[in-house]
Parts: C-alpha cells; structure tokens; sequence
C-alpha cells in the first residue's frame, strides 16, 4: 500500500505586528460609501469578540508573495531532508500574485511558483511548477491535486506552498480589512510505501458552489467617497460567508470523514482555515452535532487567528507547521494520530482531507 505522506513543513511569520489598537484611529465607511456611525475603537471591539483577532502579520515593504512562499517552502525541504532536484511538482497557492507595496497592478507573470522554484535554485526541468488559484483552500487543493498525481503514476514528490500578501489588497476604510494579513506555509508530500494503519492521506472531499455564492468574496472599489472606483479590493460579503460555511462545511467534512473509515471519536485534531473563531468553533460544534455527540473533544482544534489573523491560503500549512514545532499550547502530534485539514473561500469552495499522522 502506498500513501501520500507529509515529510516536512515550513513557514514564514512576517515581522510586522498590526494591532486592533492601530485600527482605532481608522475611519471606517459602509458600502453606500457613509462614515459608520459607531465610533472606530467600538467597531474593532466588537470585531475582535466575533473574529478573535487582536493582531495580525504584514510582509515588509521589500518582500513579495513569492519571496515569503520561498522562505516557507525552503524550511519545508530542509524539514523532510528531500533533495529538490528530485520534487516532481512545485504547486504554489495564492489569490492576488505579488502584489508590490503601494502599486495596485496583481504580478503573476511569471507564476508565482516559476518564481519560487527560481529563489530555491531547483534545476530540474522535470519540476513541474504551477499555481492554483482556489480562494483561501488553495493549499488545501494543492495537497489533493499532488495526491491525485501520485496516484496516477506521474509524480512521486510534491512541494506545496501557500502565500500571501492580502494587505495590500485591502480597503483600510472597510471593517472587513482588520481580519486580512499575511503569510506562507509550506510542505513537502511523498508518496510512500506504508501499511493499513500507516501514515498518510486517507480521504478527501472537495466542493465547488458557483451561482448565488459566487460573488460572496470579491473585487470591489473602495468605501472611501470620491475614491477611484477603478482601483479595487477584496471585498467579503461577512454574514453571507458565515451562513455559507455554517451550512456547507460540516457536511463536506463529514463526507470526508466517513470516506476515512476512522471514528469521529478517534479524530485528534482539526486544522481549519483561520478565517475567524466564532465561525470555525460554530463549524466544529456542528460537525460533532452530525454524529449525535452536544461537544467536540478538548482541544481539538488548534487556533493561530488571535495572532497571526486570516492569511488565506497560508494559514493551514502554518499552523500544521506551527503544532508540528509544538509551538501552540495544548497542541502536539503523536505517531498514528488521525487529523483533518478543512478550508473554505471565494468560489465559494470548500475542501477537506482526513491525514494519518
């Protein structure tokens, strides 16, 4: 039997801290471009009691997407011991490309992972490397699609890094722009030879919902009055996102799940996307409500929001990487232990994959 396994993680913490305290001398709009009648330092008050953030990252000024990717992916080989000239496939999860400070032009040509591959020196023409681009699963689907390859006989070696530089995507006068930051997480997948109980991908389950959803995150002028309505940023349509998510998400890992074979009493840990804790916990809840079981198991869900804020794609990988380091309190991996990753995003869509540690 054979498997794909992770061999190594990485991941890139930008050194920049942006508090909800900075947020306060903010002036925050609605969409119809009108100032918020609430006061800023109420505004992010209750933001941080919905989202859990108090803080995020932001990439310095000289740094793109490729080059935080980069740093996270060579931590990732260095982690797993593999030589890169032997990685079969190079895929590189992002959602605006390099985005250069202060210009508002997306740069993904080349593509972000022609560019990593570049930074890491890797010669091999055999490595094939391409993004995705998936919304915030995008590392997620990355894992899936290496997967797929190996099991098709066309790659034996995967490199998968998730990056991004949301901050200079967003609106500073939308209220939504306090959960987005920056980030990369990387890891390297193997496929191995393994026994039934062995390490390795067990399952996955993966959805796409493109009608009335599909404009739940989006590209959108500022609120700012008079801006240039031109110019445009991600924008997010919150109340939607979380009805979407509360709806979808648990079905999808529930499928997951069951397609393992493995027990939900069995489950030890569940990295999902950090997009914002009162979402993640109401997705858990309802995923243990699905097996008729009021609670989920303590600490079963490891969180990095509070600090590290909604780095899109990055988030999963740095947070594996991060439990693996056992850097989050009460959170470590043991030998056999039963996991899932779960993502949701622009698309909208969502994806899951239950993983034997």
């Amino acid at each position: 039997m054979q498997r794909s396994v992770i061999t190594g993680t990485g991941s890139y913490i930008p050194p920049v801290i942006q508090t909800n305290t900075d947020f306060t001398r903010h002036l925050f709009y609605s969409e119809d471009h009108q100032p918020l009648p609430t006061p800023p330092g109420e505004v992010v008050e209750k933001f941080k009691q919905i989202t859990g953030i108090e803080e995020r990252r932001y990439a310095s000024d000289d740094l793109t997407t490729a080059d935080i990717g980069a740093v996270a992916a060579k931590k990732a080989l260095i982690d797993s011991g593999v030589d890169p000239e032997t990685i079969d496939q190079l895929i590189v999860a992002h959602n605006f490309g390099n985005v250069l400070k202060n210009t508002i032009q997306t740069d993904a040509v080349p593509s972000l992972a022609a560019g990593i591959k570049h930074k890491l020196g890797i010669k091999n023409p055999n490595c094939v490397a391409y993004d995705v681009l998936f919304g915030c699963p995008g590392w997620l689907q990355g894992v899936i699609q290496a997967d797929a390859f190996f099991k098709a006989g066309i790659a034996k070696k995967a490199l998968i890094v998730g990056a991004e530089t949301l901050s200079r995507v967003i609106d500073v006068y939308d209220r939504d722009s306090m959960i987005f930051s920056d980030g990369a997480g990387a890891a390297v997948l193997e496929y191995k030879e393994t026994t039934e109980n062995g390490a390795g991908i067990l399952s996955a389950s993966v959805q796409t919902h493109s009608m009335e959803e599909v404009d739940y995150i989006n590209m959108g002028p500022s609120f700012y009055p008079g801006s240039d309505p031109h110019v445009r940023y991600i924008k997010m349509k919150g109340r939607k996102v979380y009805e979407y998510a509360m709806k979808h998400v648990p079905a999808a890992m529930k499928d997951c799940l069951d397609k393992s074979g493995v027990a939900i009493t069995d489950l030890k840990k569940v990295f999902i996307h950090q997009a914002n804790e009162k979402m993640d916990e109401g997705i858990i809840n309802r995923l243990y409500k699905l097996y008729n079981i009021p609670t989920p198991a303590e600490h079963v869900m490891p969180m990095s929001i509070h600090w590290l804020g909604n780095s899109s794609v990055a988030t999963i990988p740095t947070l594996l990487d991060l439990v693996r380091r056992e850097e989050i309190k009460n959170h470590r991996l043991s030998t056999g232990d039963v996991i899932m990753f779960a993502s949701v995003g622009a698309g909208m869509n969502i994806n899951a994959v239950c993983y034997r540690y």
